[in-house]
């Protein structure tokens, strides 16, 4: 797979993966903002502008994109995180100018209609609602408000639903203009692709935005704290957390096998001990949520209200044990082997690897040769992970509580006594 890229005169990055064994090309444009750019005025206004883009452009009515996708067999799509908003499609080989004018389309003249706009107001005002109704979903919005309180990190990516019924066409292009600047986005195209050909489809697109930046992001600090809601649900879910790592911290893949060790998958300690051994929950996992400039190691559990109580203490015990003692050489190599697998596979799909590349380029600056990423993994020690969860575990906790039946739970003080080591 030969990767190549070009920067265009006004700074946006286009960046191709040949393969040219496939029929298929994937190809979007990642931005470089998303809920963790916004103020606390605009929180939500990245996801919306991610729908209302679909809703009609100066070529194109909102039917005309679909159909003009689908007649070619396409699909295209979009989604926003906390760092990045992305606008993509996978088509055959032949239909690539197309997708690509579609999706620039989206970039440089979306036409954020009076009444489409009303319409999808609703459909967003929904999908909040849908969000708030799902406990297993409310109880990380939680988790994320008590872990960077005050900030933008622990807002919603949706936004509150007052927010959403107040955006107009005037503050969204606003928004647009300052923080979908051409510095500030690549283009990533995988699969039967030619480089030079693509480079000139976005040059002659991606024309009349900005070329710099105008804005900068607030760093994020995890602070740690605690929200709990009594709610009558049949599951209780918990969701408990520590000062994790970053995508620039250079311990990054230790936290990513330390975390498939403690609860990555059916042979992790605490899938084990909790699930399988006792019976006390249905779903628990680990995981390291990584931001550009803080990260949260957490673990989420979903019990029933009378079984929490025997659960947060054993959680606990599995943390101590953690800290005092190294990993089986046995589990640190079917870790390893796991993460590998999992980025190896990854790459098998020419979607996954266009938003691969397309995230190191604006995260990092360069794409990073897998072989790099191997052999940071295989450096790994079990030493280096005891240190770590010495780390992790010391820091201040995260406590996010939803669903306890009547049940008298742990409180805030509790869960921090239970933890100290």
């Amino acid at each position: 797979m030969e990767i190549r890229q070009t920067t265009l005169k006004n700074g946006l990055r286009v960046i191709t993966a040949e393969r040219p064994q496939i029929e298929t090309v994937s190809l979007g444009i990642w931005v470089n903002t998303g809920s963790a750019a916004e103020t606390e005025a605009d929180n939500g206004i990245s996801h919306f502008i991610e729908h209302m883009v679909f809703k009609g452009t100066k070529k194109r009515s909102s039917l005309q994109i679909s159909e003009d996708i689908e007649n070619a067999g396409g699909a295209t799509n979009a989604y926003t995180s906390r760092h990045f908003t992305c606008f993509y499609a996978k088509m055959l080989k032949d239909d690539l100018e197309l997708a690509a004018d579609v999706i620039c389309d989206f970039i440089t003249s979306p036409t954020f209609d009076e009444e489409e706009m009303s319409k999808e107001k609703e459909v967003v005002v929904q999908e909040i609602k849908q969000s708030t109704d799902a406990p297993d979903d409310l109880v990380f919005d939680y988790f994320q408000e008590s872990a960077f309180p005050g900030q933008a990190s622990g807002r919603t990516i949706l936004g509150p639903i007052e927010h959403v019924r107040g955006f107009n066409k005037e503050r969204m292009l606003n928004y647009m203009k300052t923080h979908y600047s051409a510095d500030n986005m690549v283009a990533a195209a995988v699969g039967r692709v030619d480089h030079d050909k693509f480079v000139k489809m976005i040059e002659e697109r991606m024309v009349g935005i900005s070329s710099k930046c105008d804005f900068v992001e607030d760093k994020q600090i995890y602070i740690g704290g605690s929200k709990t809601e009594c709610k009558d649900i049949e599951q209780t879910h918990l969701v408990l957390g520590f000062n994790g790592a970053s995508y620039l911290d250079k311990d990054y893949y230790k936290y990513s096998v330390l975390s498939t060790i403690f609860g990555g998958g059916m042979s992790s300690r605490l899938f084990q001990e909790i699930r399988e051994k006792r019976g006390l929950v249905y779903t628990i996992n680990s995981f390291n949520q990584a931001l550009k400039h803080a990260g949260v190691f957490g673990i989420y559990a979903g019990t029933t209200p009378k079984e929490l109580n025997e659960l947060l203490p054993v959680v606990a015990d599995e943390i101590k044990k953690m800290t005092n003692s190294f990993v089986s050489d046995v589990e640190l190599k079917r870790a390893k082997t796991q993460i590998k697998a999992s980025l190896l596979m990854s790459l098998e799909s020419s979607s996954t690897t266009a938003e691969i590349i397309a995230r190191q380029i604006l995260l990092f600056g360069r794409v990073i040769p897998t072989e790099e990423i191997v052999e940071k993994i295989e450096a790994i020690t079990a030493q280096d992970l005891q240190t770590l969860a010495q780390k992790i575990f010391s820091s201040t906790p995260t406590y996010a509580l939803l669903g306890c039946g009547g049940v008298k739970y742990p409180d805030y003080e509790d869960v921090k006594a239970m933890l100290k080591l």
